[in-house]
């Protein structure tokens, strides 16, 4: 394995910490699974998020900016009312794809480490 490819995969971990960082909050992660739960493709308000989580209405706001920050949701405005959905086509979840398949390439490489050394 060569080291070049190690730097290359740290470069592109680093490239995704945004998106890590968003996924790996407890409240965020939630938020998602509520959001898919609804099932309404076109988006929902922050108000009906609210509903059905233990978040205020400001944190359930706050944790919505985060996730769009990272690429995970986009916001649609429609008059006065913002309507938060998943993007398929985000840039951020192909580039953490492909890092994860480029970690398992990597790993793949690397020698048996499983085996303790007899002392």
């Amino acid at each position: 394995m060569e080291d070049h490819e190690v730097q290359m995969l740290a470069g592109e971990f680093e490239a995704c910490r945004k998106l890590l960082i968003a996924l790996g909050d407890e409240n965020r992660q939630q938020l998602i699974i509520k959001m898919m739960q609804m099932g309404d493709c076109s988006g929902v308000r922050v108000g009906e998020i609210t509903d059905r989580t233990h978040l205020s209405r400001p944190a359930v706001s706050h944790h919505l900016q985060i996730l769009k920050d990272a690429g995970i949701i986009k916001m649609r405005r429609e008059a006065t009312k913002n309507y938060y959905y998943f993007d398929a086509e985000t840039e951020a979840m192909d580039k953490l794809l492909s890092m994860l398949e480029h970690a398992r390439d990597i790993m793949q490489l690397l020698p048996d480490r499983s085996r303790a050394d007899d002392q």
